[in-house]
């Protein structure tokens, strides 16, 4: 069977500035999935936990957040806000039988760089390889 995941991206303004270059082409060019759907927002310190539930309940087989380093977030500690949030989800899950690593969290730098593309490439191998959200069935 094959299968391709929905994956729900939020990532910071600051981290994601590479995804406005050639109106994200360069993105694709680098490999990124075209599964993963990409919200920018201001500083992921404001990603809620309702937030990253909804997203699974919407459909999402998979979701992730990329923020800034935990040491140099642009906002401060917004970075490790959003960390302590996708912890109490990955709690969540587990508590519900479900695998913890469908949410992540990824501390990455500014600008263009592999690592935002890695982080993609692993959610999607990640996912693929967990099959479909069991809140889809």
């Amino acid at each position: 069977m094959s299968f391709t995941p929905d994956i729900r991206l939020f990532s910071c303004h600051y981290t994601s500035q590479q995804s406005c270059a050639n109106q994200g082409r360069e993105l694709q060019e680098l490999g990124f999935p075209e599964n993963v759907r990409m919200t920018r927002v201001p500083c992921t310190g404001k990603v809620e936990v309702l937030t990253l539930l909804k997203a699974f309940e919407d459909g999402a087989d998979g979701v992730y957040v990329v923020g800034c380093p935990a040491d140099g977030c642009h906002n401060v500690k917004g970075s490790q806000r959003a960390a302590k949030r996708v912890a109490a989800v990955r709690e969540a899950l587990e508590e519900l039988g479900v695998e913890p690593d469908r949410v992540r969290m990824y501390h990455l730098p500014r600008g263009l760089h592999p690592e935002f593309v890695h982080a993609a490439r692993e959610m999607d191998e990640g996912i693929r390889t967990m099959g479909p959200s069991p809140f889809n069935g």
